[in-house]
Formats: C-alpha cells, structure tokens, sequence
C-alpha cells in the first residue's frame, strides 16, 4: 500500500512516498498534511465569514429600494405644493386644484420647459443658482411665466432686460398699497411685500405694483400681441401656508396661479442640469440618469472620502525607505504568525511547525533529504525510543482544529526536538 505525503518547510520540503514495512510500528494509513481543508470547508468558512456583512448590506439595499419606490405625501421643499409646512405652499395647490386648476409638480427645468406650452402657467418658484442656458429655456416658453425671487439672471432673461432686481431691499413698514391698475394687484389691495425690482428706463409695457422708495414688489411684462405675460414678485413668501392668509397674500396667489388651466409648478432641483436644445429637443446630457443619480453620486463621494480618511489614518503617511530592506527574522516570524492568526490558518501554522521540526531532526540524524516520510520516521522511532506510528502522528498527522490544539502541537514538537537532540 503506497500514500502520497508533502512536508513544506521553510528550507525545503521533505517529500517522499510513504511505503508500508514489516515493522510493527510502520506507518500503515493515510497521513493528512498541510490544512486538511477542501474546497467546500473553505467555502463554509468562508460563508461564515461573510455571511453578516452580506445580511447587513441586503438590509440596506432593501430599505434603499423601498425608499425609492414610496414616495412620501408630504416633502419638507421650501414652496413646493406638497410641503404641508409653514415654508411649504400646499395650501395655495390644494386650492387651485379645488377650483380646476390642474397642478403640475416638476424639479427639473427640461420637464418645466415640455410641460409649459401656450395657454398654460410656468411658476418658477425660488431655488439655487440657475445656469444660463437653463434661464435661457425657462425664458422661452410660450407660457404666461410667474417669477418668484427669482435672481436678476432669470428676471432679464424672462423680461428682456425690460426689468432688474436689485438686492439687498427691505421690507416696508406698514401695507403698500399696490398703486397700479393691474385687476389681481387691485383685489389683493394693501400688503406688505418685500420690493426689489425696477424698470429699466425707456422699457414699455412694464406694470409695477407695491412701490416703496423707487423699487417695486411686483414687475409685469406683456408681448406686444398681449398673449404672454411675464410676472416677476420679489417677495415669495406670500405663496407659503404661514402667510398665505395675510393680508391679501390669498388673492395675489390665486390670481397669479390660477388664470389659467394649467399650472406647471417647478420646485428646481439643486443637483439639475438639464435644459432643452435647438427646437424644444432634449439637450445632450438631459434625461440619461435618473433624478435621484445626483444625491447618490454625491453619498458614494462621501463614502469614498470617508474610507480614504479611515485607512489613511490607519496606515499612516508612506515611508520611503532604501533597498534592500533587512527584516529581521524575528520580526518577520511574528507578522507570519498574526497573519495566520487573523484568517484563522491553524492548519498552515500546524504544517510550518511541523515542517521545521522534520527538517532539523532529519540533519540532526544525517536523514537525507531525499528521504521518504518513513525512513525518516523510523530513524526519529530508533533515537527517541517512540513508536513510528506516534511520531507520524506527530510529524504528519491531522492538522489542530483551534488555537489550543496548536499550542499543544507546537509543545509536543518542541518535546521530540529535544529527545533527538539528547539521544
């Protein structure tokens, strides 16, 4: 009966086939070496490994999905018609939508510009910086276009550099009245708006209502066909459910928004950049990601730099050192060892030990290294006084199955060391 066995060691493996003898103590089953795993033990150890950190990343990618599926009646978006908040403007929406007027919400300016055809109205309401290109499209629609502290960019665009908002003004004292004859400023009456735009000299057909020190709080261009309006009020905050019921906020709100049948309502989206190209058509860039792309670009950057910090702070600022590098032996047995320790390799650990003992016993008895495991193993038998069969046990047996069992491997190994030496 013939085994194949391999002994790694640090100098040279002892190799050699194991052949059955006629001593009583020869070697007569199979000997396990190296870590005595297969492949399915290590798939098992490496499932139990991994198995909580993929749990957790599912539970994550569940909630992420089930957040992006539902999406919540109510937002916290300054102006938008569905924030229920004081700084919301639900309250005007709901109401439109009661009298026939048919909202439509938006966050991107491409959408804004297709849904805000003739006979409809485009509300802007405030938000980041626009691009000038997408000031340009907004500027362009065929609908009646309401401005609501819009910056002067969008308000030029719109108004043809008929009107200009200047910044920095302050709010009156007490109720304005709106002293122009425009029918929703008459109804509204005496309010308190914030003004900030004024009419560029020599600009016809510009309406300004709520003057207060050469500034006025609503500015109103018609076409020349008087098809198209473009209204611009400085002061948004009469839209928002905690003032919509000052003063005649009600009915500036509902007279701007509620003229026509259709009202598209843009909340624009800080991460959008999206416009129209030459004929309405989308522009190159618009419409490939989805809309919530953005934030998530933004959280993997975030992640990203987080790790970097992590492991930069973990690792520590490289160190340029010159070649060759001399490590010392100790040191080196040391980190091979915490790296068996941390992949839990007791097996690789458990053939190293046993490697070496067989490599140092076999040139203290002047075994050949061209010598098989069994001719070795009866020369360590004749010089220790052991059987064959537990010193095979010894040298090539099972590898240990925790830590404990390879401290006693490495005491038991360090024992037959000594004997051999001694004899």
């Amino acid at each position: 009966m013939t085994t194949q066995t391999q002994t790694q060691t640090a100098q040279g493996p002892v190799r050699g086939t194991v052949v059955g003898t006629g001593s009583p103590d020869a070697v007569t089953s199979p000997v396990v070496t190296g870590d005595g795993s297969t492949g399915r033990s290590r798939t098992v150890r490496r499932w139990r490994r991994a198995r909580w950190t993929l749990f957790v990343l599912g539970v994550l990618a569940l909630v992420v999905a089930v957040l992006a599926v539902q999406r919540p009646v109510t937002s916290t978006t300054p102006y938008a018609p569905d924030n229920a908040q004081p700084n919301g403007a639900r309250a005007v929406a709901q109401v439109l939508g009661r009298q026939g007027v048919e909202v439509q919400h938006v966050t991107r300016v491409a959408d804004a510009v297709a849904a805000a055809g003739p006979g409809t109205t485009l509300l802007v309401t405030p938000g980041s910086m626009l691009l000038p290109e997408q000031a340009d499209a907004l500027a362009g629609v065929d609908a009646d276009l309401v401005l609501l502290g819009a910056d002067d960019m969008l308000v030029r665009a719109a108004t043809d550099a008929a009107v200009t908002r200047l910044p920095g003004a302050v709010a009156p004292g007490g109720a304005v009245e709106p002293s122009c004859d425009l029918p929703l400023a008459v109804r509204a009456g005496a309010m308190r708006l914030v003004p900030g735009l004024q009419a560029e000299p020599g600009a016809a057909d510009v309406t300004l209502c709520w003057p207060t020190d050469g500034l006025a709080a609503l500015a109103q261009v018609r076409s020349s066909g008087g098809e198209r309006t473009v209204t611009a009020v400085d002061d948004p905050s009469f839209v928002t459910n905690g003032a919509v019921l000052d003063d005649g906020n009600a009915a500036l709100a509902l007279g701007l928004l509620g003229a026509r049948d259709t009202l598209v309502w843009l909340v624009p989206d800080p991460l959008d950049t999206s416009t129209t190209g030459e004929g309405g058509a989308p522009s190159a860039g618009a419409g490939i990601l989805p809309p919530w792309a953005g934030v998530v670009g933004l959280w993997a950057l975030l992640v990203v730099l987080v790790a970097a910090v992590w492991r930069a702070r973990r690792l520590g600022p490289l160190v340029a050192e010159p070649l060759p590098v001399v490590v010392r032996a100790a040191e080196t047995t040391r980190g091979r060892g915490r790296l068996y320790r941390r992949t839990r390799s007791s097996g690789h650990a458990a053939a190293g030990l046993r490697a070496a003992t067989a490599e140092t016993v076999a040139r203290r008895l002047g075994v050949p290294r061209s010598a098989d495991a069994t001719a070795l193993t009866d020369a360590v038998a004749r010089a220790t006084g052991r059987s064959a069969h537990d010193v095979a046990d010894l040298l090539y047996g099972p590898p240990p199955h925790d830590d404990d069992a390879l401290t006693e491997l490495a005491r038991r190994l360090d024992t037959l060391e000594s004997e051999v030496h001694r004899s």
